[in-house]
């Protein structure tokens, strides 16, 4: 069992790590390909993934797809055009009766 210990250790941090990578919405996360990340992961035994889960969790994503705060509506500028469309549309309706 001692022997076989530290395999399974590193085939479940591999797997994490590389599953991890390959699910990022960016192209090339933190300025690398994610081929070159899986490279680095499988070809470094336990450098390369403790490597990729230390530097996932402590740099915060960069890519363009992260998403922003919940905005409250009244602080929202595309739903209080949207306010102010409706409103002018009602008195426009109002007025040509």
């Amino acid at each position: 069992m001692a022997r076989v210990l530290p395999l399974l250790v590193y085939l479940g941090l591999v797997i994490y790590a590389l599953s991890d990578a390959m699910q990022r919405p960016e192209k090339d996360p933190y300025g690398v390909s994610k081929w070159l990340w899986a490279a680095i992961i499988v070809l470094l035994p336990y450098v390369g993934a403790i490597g990729w889960i230390l530097l996932s969790r402590t740099r915060p994503d960069s890519g363009p797809q992260r998403r922003s705060d919940p905005v409250a509506p009244d602080d929202d500028p595309e739903y209080l055009a949207w306010l102010r469309d409706q409103a002018r549309r009602k008195r426009q309706s109002g007025e040509g009766r």
